[in-house]
């Protein structure tokens, strides 16, 4: 398996600068509003913020789990991870290391995590008709995705690149899709952009056929940037995008006297 090269990949431009505008104008409405004390737009802010973290915990539960007690289980596991990197996140700690992501997995699936302690897995796996690399590259795979890691100036291609390619390695024996999107979410919420999620059930379909089809390219195509990979970072921005206009207009909606009016 070979993995992308960061320099490859090639994002339409529109989408990261719409980010940034709209990010830029939750910021200016916090700072310079006249009608609003600060503290209470920064509240609905911090208000949005908590409530994408409580959703991101039960998507990721819903989208994992095979029954309502493992929804139950995963949910709990998620939000005790969620806790977490939100205090690392208050000491200025991002997500950037392997000893992170076994702690990760520690939380999110203390089941897997007892299978090969603090190690990858040791036996093949296989996601749908995709053959993971074998066991024994796992961890030389694992060592230069954090590398290339360094190569990436902003967050969010950073971010979505990690979540593409560890999904593709397929690290651990179980939580892997778990692990993986809180990983991403750690390393765009400490740069202040908010989680991603999915929300709906097309969109759960839309999400795993456009990692397929881009794995299964890149396995005939080894390292080649290409539309479906391409396809899956465009969703993953759109996502990131669509939840920052509501923590926008959560913002926005603050009346006078710092409470939340319908628009």
């Amino acid at each position: 398996m070979l993995l992308l090269d960061p320099h490859r990949i090639k994002v339409r431009s529109d989408g990261m600068e719409l980010i940034e505008q709209e990010l830029r104008n939750i910021y200016r409405l916090i700072i310079f509003s006249r009608d609003h004390y600060a503290d209470d737009l920064l509240n609905g802010f911090l208000q949005g913020i908590n409530s994408f973290r409580e959703q991101l915990s039960i998507k990721n539960a819903q989208l994992e789990a095979q029954s309502p007690e493992e929804v139950t289980e995963y949910l709990e596991n998620l939000k005790r991870s969620l806790a977490f990197i939100s205090k690392e996140i208050r000491h200025n700690i991002n997500f950037e290391s392997q000893v992170q992501l076994f702690h990760l997995l520690r939380l999110i699936s203390p089941e897997a995590h007892m299978m090969h302690p603090n190690n990858y897995r040791r036996t093949e796996v296989q996601i749908g008709p995709i053959i993971c690399p074998p066991s024994r590259i796992v961890t030389s795979l694992m060592e230069d995705l954090f590398a290339r890691m360094e190569d990436f100036d902003h967050p969010i291609l950073k971010a979505i690149y990690f979540h593409h390619e560890m999904i593709r390695i397929h690290p651990f024996v179980d939580a892997n899709g778990r692990v993986a999107r809180i990983a991403k979410n750690w390393m765009l919420m400490h740069s202040l952009y908010p989680p991603i999620f999915i929300n709906t059930g097309p969109e759960k379909r839309e999400y795993i056929n456009s990692l397929q089809s881009s794995f299964i390219y890149l396995d005939h195509n080894p390292g080649e940037w290409n539309i479906h990979t391409e396809g899956f970072f465009e969703q993953e921005i759109k996502r990131i995008l669509s939840n920052i206009r509501i923590l926008y207009n959560q913002v926005k909606s603050i009346n006078r006297n710092g409470r939340f009016v319908q628009a």
